[in-house]
């Protein structure tokens, strides 16, 4: 896929919008086809940044979780090394880019968003790895050893997808910014790193702050990096935001 067709796509959000190929500063290691803010005159104002995020082409930036996740793959290759992985929500791919980088026998990236897709295959391509793509978390093709997802718990309407992992396979790894009180007695806090949307959308500086999650076997792996206390996480799905 050529960065023609995602021009293309990316100009439904913003009719001056192009792509370049960048590297986030949370994850340098993967290169990726991403909104080019030199096509504006300075900064996104507040008005561009709203109409991103209210239609987003949530595919031509990545978000600080996203960053974050990758990055932690590629510290912990382990996790995923010689795994079946699928990345929940993928938007522009990093994760599922990164854990086939880490080694993982095969990644799959999944999202409903058809343009998410077709963006995560230019950015395999780009980093010279192999992702296959999943167009519905409820068809996902077989048995998988890892559940990755950045960033999709903002959605209330997602909550049950945290148990829905942590059934589906005996690891799971979230990350997510959004969120600051979650709790749920199927997941351990793993660490916490600072990070910012590429290219910045100049947000609320708590939604820079990513925490990493790990149900099962991927928090045994991992080791916790929080306290004893953040990680005695007990309350029940129904309470976990406020």
């Amino acid at each position: 896929m050529t960065e023609f067709h995602l021009n293309t796509r990316l100009r439904q959000t913003l009719p001056r919008g192009r792509v370049t190929a960048t590297r986030p500063a949370g994850c340098p290691t993967i290169a990726l086809h991403l909104f080019d803010p030199a096509v504006l005159e300075g900064p996104l104002s507040q008005d561009e940044a709203r109409a991103v995020q209210v239609a987003p082409a949530y595919w031509s930036f990545c978000w600080a979780s996203g960053q974050v996740l990758a990055q932690y793959l590629l510290d912990n290759p382990g996790l995923v090394k010689g795994k079946r992985v699928i990345d929940v929500g993928c938007g522009s791919g990093i994760v599922a880019i990164a854990a086939a980088i880490a080694g993982a026998r095969e990644a799959v990236a999944c999202d409903l968003d058809p343009d998410a897709l077709t963006a995560t295959a230019a950015n395999a391509a780009l980093n010279g790895v192999e992702v296959s793509l999943c167009p519905n978390w409820q068809q996902r093709p077989g048995h998988f050893d890892i559940v990755t997802a950045a960033d999709v718990l903002y959605d209330r309407d997602n909550l049950p997808l945290v148990e829905d992992f942590a059934r589906a396979a005996p690891s799971v790894l979230l990350a997510d910014s959004r969120m600051r009180d979650f709790t749920h007695p199927a997941y351990q806090l793993l660490a916490t790193h600072e990070a910012r949307t590429w290219p910045d959308l100049h947000e609320f500086e708590e939604f820079n702050t990513v925490r990493i999650f790990g149900s099962g076997e991927a928090a045994g792996e991992a080791g916790f990096a929080g306290t004893s206390q953040e990680n005695q996480l007990q309350q029940p799905l129904d309470r976990q935001y406020r």
